[in-house]
């Protein structure tokens, strides 16, 4: 072939290279995996707790501030205790946050939870009208729980199972009382403790409850008082805790112990001792020394 006629044909096959190459790095440049965006995107962190914690209001504080310094979206499944262990048994939650100390050690003995630890405290207290009908104030659990059973006052329980749910039917059963034996007058609603507070003042009747939801609660139920508070036996002790990833293969491990690690951390001490005292002038719920 002459020079003058394999230029032409030379110049076309180096288009056609240059222009391949191009067209691969294009294609390739597409293919660059966005590192920036997967290093910052939240992935979700499931955590299971009582209603108490979400009704008190203490969590609108603690989500926000736990998102802000981890890089979890933070889902809040505000149930009864039963239900939040439940969902630890069958590995639908990463971490609980619960206060049904003899129930959660089953659940850390059956190898479902790890890492419990203590977070805080605070206390039941029985509230009911303000005319005290059943004449209570002041008495002890079991002369209180005999005096509603004899004079046939109503009672709401939560009957859900809960912490807060256990803890009655413990306190029942020391008082060697039914509260069957109410009849229509023990009203089980099934329901947060919220709810069961709204129920109790409606209905005029006695329920047990923990402090901090009651005192969060009160503005909407003028007429009903604490009645009977102080006992040893109405401690109400809150743990936080892992749900196991080997045994529950999906639980996120590593967000359920940035959750523990959080909790018991000294910067949320802080808000947790602080939190309550500006609305109601005391804390609702206090830390162990």
């Amino acid at each position: 072939m002459k020079l003058k006629h394999f230029l032409p044909f030379l110049l076309v096959l180096v288009f056609a290279f240059v222009t391949g190459c191009s067209d691969t790095s294009t294609k390739d440049a597409g293919k660059q995996p966005d590192t920036t965006a997967e290093s910052t995107e939240k992935t979700d962190l499931i955590l299971a707790t009582t209603t108490s914690t979400q009704d008190s209001g203490l969590l609108d504080v603690l989500k926000p501030d736990f998102e802000e310094k981890n890089n979890y979206n933070l889902k809040i499944i505000a149930v009864g205790t039963g239900q939040a262990l439940e969902m630890g048994t069958r590995g639908e939650a990463d971490v609980l946050l619960v206060h049904a100390p003899a129930a959660e050690e089953e659940i850390v003995k059956s190898g479902d939870a790890i890492n419990r630890q203590k977070v805080m405290y605070n206390d039941f207290i029985l509230v009911g009208p303000a005319e005290d009908p059943a004449k209570v104030k002041g008495l002890t659990v079991p002369e209180t729980l005999k005096k509603i059973t004899e004079s046939k006052a109503s009672f709401v329980s939560r009957g859900d199972d809960s912490g807060t749910h256990k803890k009655e039917l413990e306190l029942w059963q020391k008082s060697s009382l039914d509260p069957k034996s109410l009849g229509d007058a023990y009203i089980e609603a099934g329901q947060g403790m919220g709810a069961t507070l709204q129920i109790a003042s409606e209905k005029q009747a006695y329920t047990l409850t923990d402090r901090a939801t009651f005192l969060a609660q009160k503005k909407n139920m003028p007429d009903t008082e604490i009645l009977v508070e102080g006992d040893e036996s109405l401690l109400n002790i809150y743990h936080v805790m892992q749900v196991n990833n080997e045994k529950h293969d999906k639980v996120n491990a590593a967000g359920s112990k940035a959750f523990v690690d959080y909790m018991t951390s000294e910067e949320t001490k802080k808000i947790i001792k602080e939190f309550g005292t500006d609305e109601y002038g005391e804390p609702l719920f206090f830390l162990f020394e």
